[in-house]
């Protein structure tokens, strides 16, 4: 979806009407994970690419929540990795 926007010294300009996503405190997900969960079942299709940042990311607030502590960075991915394909079933 596009909205219209204008200025009173500029011409229209296109901008999309969808704001980016943020995360969000607290609850360990945010961003495209959230979002991927609010979809129907029939558009939760993503290419392999789309999955991996995905998982990268949930893997990001895996480490978070455990303070950065190095060394479960496996863990962390696997973990994110378990979230992401219970987002797809």
């Amino acid at each position: 979806m596009v909205a219209l926007h204008t200025t009173p010294s500029r011409r229209p300009s296109r901008k999309s009407a969808i704001p980016p996503a943020t995360p969000t405190t607290g609850s360990g997900t945010s961003g495209i994970i959230s979002e991927m969960a609010s979809q129907t079942a029939k558009d939760r299709a993503v290419d392999r690419e789309t999955r991996e940042l995905m998982v990268a990311e949930a893997a990001y607030y895996c480490a978070e929540r455990r303070g950065f502590a190095p060394g479960h960075e496996l863990e962390d991915w696997l973990e994110a990795e378990a979230q992401i394909a219970a987002l797809h079933r």
